[in-house]
């Protein structure tokens, strides 16, 4: 098993060990999940916080800022391919590759 594929589980396993998978879930309460760490994501650089920047909570020690709130992004991803059952290293591999091929921006400003 993968790094990446040891990580996915680990996610899936805290998920349920911290009650998230009590109740079956519906893509659409993974999606929202996801949402609101990338939301989380914009607020930290609305603040004036810098994209390498992290800090901890002062009443727990919990990490804090860009990196972490991007990492919070990921795991939720991790969370629904283990629920799912996606391969998502073979995903990530694939879409890659494909990304490779196409025109520069491909008709896109940004």
């Amino acid at each position: 098993m993968s790094q990446l594929q040891e990580l996915i589980k680990a996610a899936g396993k805290t998920s349920a060990a911290h009650g998230f998978r009590d109740e079956p879930l519906k893509a659409t309460d993974f999606i929202a999940l996801i949402h609101g760490e990338v939301s989380e994501v914009l607020e930290e650089f609305r603040v004036g916080h810098i994209a390498t920047q992290t800090y901890y909570n002062s009443s727990d020690g919990k990490p804090e800022g860009i990196p972490s709130e991007l990492a919070d992004v990921v795991i939720r991803c991790f969370e629904m391919a283990d629920y799912y059952g996606i391969d998502l290293e073979k995903s990530i591999n694939e879409k890659m590759a494909f990304n490779e091929t196409r025109p520069y921006k491909h008709n896109k400003k940004f």
